[in-house]
């Protein structure tokens, strides 16, 4: 992938996010956007050597539309200042978690798991990890786990979070929630709002063929955990 020549074409395009300027180099946005796609056909090749589950997916199922939906934001560009690819099996409206890679100057990540559960699921969720502990445990305090991603943070809003070299949780509640026992142990894994975990990377990253081997382990670190979760999500769907 060549992600000097993406980022270049994202850091001009927020300098000028207008349609004028996007029409007048739509030639290099057209090039940009293919060498991104042949990145993302590559990563579903590779992840599915250890997920099989999303080896159907196409290019397609897995990216997004440039334009921004600005029907109800307070910023009006039309146009997103990045690239992202989410590869999840049950495709990209689905509560199923996937793997997400996110192209973006000065905030390129690679990332995996569940990004939105509505209460009744996340109830469900919590009952699992104190019903089976100890599995839950192996897959989120494991070494690989916490060397990419750590542990849930305390304090932090969706957007501070997000802003942090490597998470696991981008919400949390402020306390043990309603109908748990406030002296659980491991209470703040009862707490998080959703089940994902990001690694931030540098911009150049992507660059070349040698992301693929450093995105691999990341990857595959995070998997048990979003297989658990998975499991009570699909008794859902």
């Amino acid at each position: 992938m060549n992600a000097k020549r993406i980022l270049k074409y994202l850091r001009q395009l927020a300098r000028n996010n207008n349609r004028e300027w996007y029409l007048a180099n739509k030639a290099e946005y057209l090039a940009v956007r293919a060498d991104f796609e042949e990145g993302v056909a590559q990563a579903i090749g590779r992840i599915a050597g250890f997920d099989p589950t999303i080896a159907h997916l196409s290019v397609r199922d897995c990216t997004y539309r440039f334009n921004r939906d600005t029907r109800f934001s307070a910023d009006k560009s039309p146009y997103k200042n990045h690239f992202g690819a989410y590869i999840a099996a049950h495709g990209k409206k689905a509560l199923h978690g996937g793997y997400y890679l996110h192209l973006e100057p000065g905030h390129c990540l690679v990332s995996a798991g569940n990004y939105w559960l509505p209460t009744n699921i996340l109830t469900s969720c919590r009952n699992e990890i104190m019903g089976n502990e100890a599995r839950w445990l192996q897959c989120v305090e494991n070494a690989e786990f916490q060397q990419y991603f750590g542990g849930p943070m305390e304090g932090s809003t969706f957007s501070e979070a997000w802003e942090q070299p490597q998470g696991f949780g981008l919400e949390r509640l402020k306390t043990c929630p309603a109908g748990f026992p406030r002296d659980y142990p491991y209470v703040q894994y009862l707490r998080l709002k959703n089940y994902c975990v990001w690694h931030h990377v540098p911009d150049d990253f992507f660059q070349g063929d040698g992301w693929l081997d450093a995105m691999e382990p990341m990857l595959r670190a995070a998997k048990p955990m979003m297989d658990f979760i998975n499991a009570v999500i699909d008794d859902y769907e």
